[in-house]
């Protein structure tokens, strides 16, 4: 038996992780900086790598690390962005136990004692054996704020031989006390060739088998990520004997077939319900996530939206050709109304889904949701099919009582297209109501008190019109007598103290009484209120409603509304609004303006 230990297998990430900065991929804006800068003797005392996980931010502050501590084979090398990776720095730096490279992970070491420990009691001491000292702190926006306040002093002046090289994907989190210091570099996502590309010398570098369609879905899922999409690469040449397909890969991702996804997609924009259905407990059976299905289809519909915008959307690498055709195909037929009510939908229906005890059953509900609505006409179709019907004819269609209760057809639009400018108590001639009291006056139960100090025929010459004396009632809010006069009073002459009135049928016999006795004790002077059989003019009601049914009877007549009531039998028109009162109403629902805050340094 030999006793030489084999040695331990070594994740793919780890082994094709960058060593130089000709290995890092898709981050050349980067390096070109960092290569001038070396050359020109101009590096910085301190770096900041921001982006998403698995760009290569630790890697890059490692790459930097042997650049500047570099001594070449010979030994006689200066910092160089080509480090040669033989000398003892280098090899010491890549295998994590040089001791004048400290990494410092930040998510575990928070606190400021932590920093004054790891940096801060450290850093004025020479480096043992490398050109520089430097502090690589991955994580640092997870620093406490106390922690970040004990490394300003030092990272504003360090010592010459000290450089810090920190890490981050939260850049927002990071004082600017902080960010102010330091050299920022964003790191991006890698672009899907790029990616695709990298898998692929990886793949053939291991002697792996996989297809150009399995790569491209394990690219998709590492949204940008090369140590994602270097992981998922090491599983998926894992899969089993033969070619790595990719069926085998989305089985693995836990993926249903995009091209069922687009079938699916394609269901519920026909809104056809059943089939829709279908198709997802089909996929369901299969072992698809009702979630994992939304959101394929949240996807579908995102990506659809981009090509209808900008047509080369469609040549994404990670997309096989076949699909990209129906892509296009879809963002043709599709309007971008209908695909910005369906993310709506879909972003509701994935919260849903998420929250409901029963993911299957809600995904359903939403299927059906969706197919239901996928077809509904826009508002402007509505209106040209409302406007292409045939008008009826004044006397036909329902009345003014709309023949039933169905839904209410509110005028506003239609009162406002056909031009009615006036109010339907404008229609009616009402007049303004009598000035109020002057300033100062008093004002009494049962309102001006001083018209009781007034000489009789003072008093009632304040209230000359009919009109008048009703809005004397309505300011003393006896609710009972003001119906009654306005519904059951027909006006027959009026001057100030004498109103003659034919009632109608529904009149209490006590009104005019009980008009004459209110009048008198509201304005001290004595009112002759007498009734006649006959000879009384129309009620203030019927006046009102008169004015009411004629602005009902424009509005019906107009072609847009007799075409609403015509296609939706058992309508009315439940109120009209002119565009003044709009107006008037929006003014008053508009929050009030708020006056600048006084600002004590401000000049005079």
């Amino acid at each position: 038996m030999s006793d030489q230990t084999p040695p331990g297998y070594q994740v793919l990430a780890r082994k094709y992780r960058p060593q130089t900065f000709a290995d890092l991929v898709g981050q050349e804006a980067m390096v070109r900086t960092l290569k001038n800068a070396f050359a020109a003797d101009r590096i910085a005392q301190a770096f900041i790598m921001t982006g998403i996980r698995g760009t290569g931010k630790t890697t890059t502050a490692r790459i930097i690390a042997k650049g500047m501590n570099c001594v070449g084979p010979d030994g006689s090398g200066t910092p160089t962005t080509e480090p040669c990776g033989v000398c003892e720095h280098c090899v010491a730096i890549s295998e994590g136990r040089h001791v004048d490279v400290l990494e410092m992970d930040a998510a575990s070491n928070t606190s400021v004692n932590d920093i004054r420990a790891e940096v801060l009691d450290t850093v004025h001491y020479a480096p043992a054996s490398a050109r520089y000292k430097i502090y690589i702190i991955d994580e640092v926006h997870m620093l406490s704020t106390s922690a970040f306040n004990a490394l300003l002093k030092t990272l504003e002046e360090p010592p010459a031989h000290v450089k810090f090289i920190f890490a981050t994907t939260e850049i927002r989190k990071v004082p600017v006390t902080v960010l102010s210091r330091c050299q920022r570099f964003d790191l991006r996502r890698i672009e899907a060739e790029q990616m695709i590309a990298l898998l692929r010398r990886i793949a053939d570098a291991e002697g792996g088998q996989i297809n150009d369609a399995a790569l491209a879905l394990l690219t998709r899922a590492s949204e940008g990520s090369a140590r994602d999409a270097t992981s998922l690469l090491d599983q998926a040449l894992s899969q089993g004997q033969g070619e790595t397909d990719a069926e085998q890969v989305r089985a693995m991702l836990g993926l249903a077939d995009r091209g069922r996804v687009l079938d699916l997609f394609d269901l519920v924009m026909r809104g056809d319900a059943a089939g829709a259905l279908s198709e997802l407990s089909a996929q369901y059976a299969d072992g698809a996530d009702p979630l994992a299905v939304l959101r394929d289809l949240a996807e579908i519909c995102h990506w659809v939206s981009v090509i209808k915008i900008t047509p080369e959307a469609a040549e994404d690498p990670t997309v096989a050709p076949e699909e990209r055709d129906r892509g296009r195909q879809m963002a043709e037929a599709l309007a971008m109304r209908q695909l910005s009510r369906l993310w709506q939908m879909l972003l509701k229906a994935l919260e849903e889904v998420a929250a409901s005890p029963n993911a299957m059953m809600a995904a359903e509900m939403a299927m059906i949701r969706m197919t239901h609505v996928a077809d509904l006409p826009s508002p402007e179709d509505l209106i040209k099919r409302l406007q292409s019907l045939p008008v009826p004819a004044p006397g036909d269609g329902p009345g003014p009582s709309g023949g039933g209760g169905g839904g209410g057809v509110r005028g506003t639009g239609a009162g406002a297209q056909a031009g009615m400018q006036t109010s339907p108590a404008q229609a009616a001639g009402r007049v303004a109501p009598p000035p109020s009291a002057p300033a100062g006056t008093p004002m009494g139960r049962g309102g001006p008190a001083a018209a009781v100090a007034l000489q009789p025929e003072e008093a009632l010459a304040r209230y000359h019109s009919f009109e008048a004396m009703v809005e004397l009632i309505r300011q003393n809010r006896d609710v009972k007598l003001l119906v009654e006069v306005e519904t059951t009073l027909r006006l027959i002459s009026y001057s100030p103290g004498r109103i003659e009135f034919q009632p109608t049928p529904d009149a209490p016999r006590d009104l005019a009484q009980r008009l004459g006795a209110r009048l008198q004790g509201w304005t001290g002077a004595r009112w002759a209120v007498s009734v006649a059989a006959e000879g009384g003019g129309e009620t203030i009601a019927e006046v009102r409603d008169a004015a009411e049914l004629a602005a009902r009877e424009e509005a019906r007549n107009h072609p847009l509304v007799a075409a609403v009531l015509a296609a939706f039998p058992g309508a009315e028109i439940t109120e009209i609004r002119t565009p003044t009162e709009i107006e008037t109403d929006a003014a008053q629902d508009a929050l009030p303006e708020v006056e600048d805050e006084w600002d004590p340094f401000e000049e005079d």
